[in-house]
């Protein structure tokens, strides 16, 4: 089981999420980020639409580098 906080993932805070896998990190992560968003969370919005602004300038190749970035980081994390 590995931990990982909300802003190592990319968001704006230190909420913690615990997984097996990326895959269920990434779900957990993507979960909360919209839960923020209903909730109108300044933080988590502002880094949403940053988010959303940088894609539309990256390419494909560009966002597989960040998502492996993303994936590196889990599997550097220890394991708990």
């Amino acid at each position: 089981m590995k931990t990982m906080t909300c802003k190592q993932l990319g968001g704006p805070c230190n909420k913690e999420f615990q997984a097996n896998t990326f895959e269920e990190m990434i779900a957990q992560s993507k979960a909360h980020g919209m839960e923020m968003f209903q909730k109108g969370d300044d933080a988590h919005v502002k880094v949403m639409n940053e988010m959303k602004a940088s894609i539309a300038t990256k390419t494909p190749q560009d966002m597989a580098q960040w998502f492996d970035m993303i994936k590196q980081r889990f599997n550097d994390t220890r394991n708990d």
